[in-house]
Order: structure tokens, then sequence, then C-alpha cells
């Protein structure tokens, strides 16, 4: 459960703001693209196909994001995230993202997500 996956993208132009740097909303979108990645590549576990196939899946319940530098276009960056609590039902992760040293911490977040049964749209038990 502890261990940091770990990944590189580099920042949109277009996924900019007009300040030049990476607009506030898509710091989520590259955790949680980074996060499907990852899991995928660490685990084989396919997000989006256990989704369609099996109608269930984890949805973001609450997230909680600090922002300490600016991610700027075309820049490189690190993306890790790992597993630091689960229940039945639910799991929490945390997020970091850095510039491409890992010397400045640009972003850092938790969330929680609900496993879902998208037939009902109710929350059950992850198995």
């Amino acid at each position: 459960m502890s261990k940091i996956l770990s990944s590189k993208t580099i920042v949109r132009f277009q996924d900019c703001d007009p300040f030049r740097h990476l607009n506030n909303a898509r710091y989520v979108d590259y955790m949680l693209n980074a996060r499907e990645e990852q899991v995928f590549e660490a685990y084989g576990l396919k997000l989006f196909e256990r989704a369609t196939t099996h109608q269930e899946g984890w949805v973001v319940s609450t997230s909680q994001i600090a922002f300490f530098r600016p991610a700027l276009p075309f820049e490189e960056i690190i993306l890790d995230s790992q597993t630091f609590k689960y229940s039945d039902i639910d799991l929490q992760v945390e997020f970091s993202m850095y510039d491409k040293d890992r010397k400045r911490l640009k972003a850092f977040a938790w969330m929680k997500f609900v496993f879902i049964d998208l037939k009902t749209g109710r929350v059950k038990p992850h198995g």
C-alpha cells in the first residue's frame, strides 16, 4: 500500500492560463491521468476498462490541493502517487508534483475515492 508510483510528463501549452502556468484545475487532471497510467503500469489495472465492462469504479469524493510553485508550459514534471489509507469502500491517495530534478515541489494533493456501482450509483465494497 505504501508503494510510491512515479511518472513524468510535459506541461502542455493548451493547459496553461494567461499567467503562463498550468491552470489550477488542470493540476487535478494531470494527477488523475498520471495515477491511471501508474496503476496500469504497476498493477495491470485498467480503470476505464473496469468501469465499462464491470460497471464499477472509483470516483473522487473529496480532494484537497496545495499549490507551491507554478508548472510552466513545456516543463517536464514528475508526478508521484501513493495510497496511504483505505477501507472496504474507499481509498485515499496522496499526490506530489515536482520539477524534473525533484528539487521543487510544485503541488501536493490528497484525494479520497469511493467505490461506486455504476448501475445503481451507490457506494459498494471494492474487491
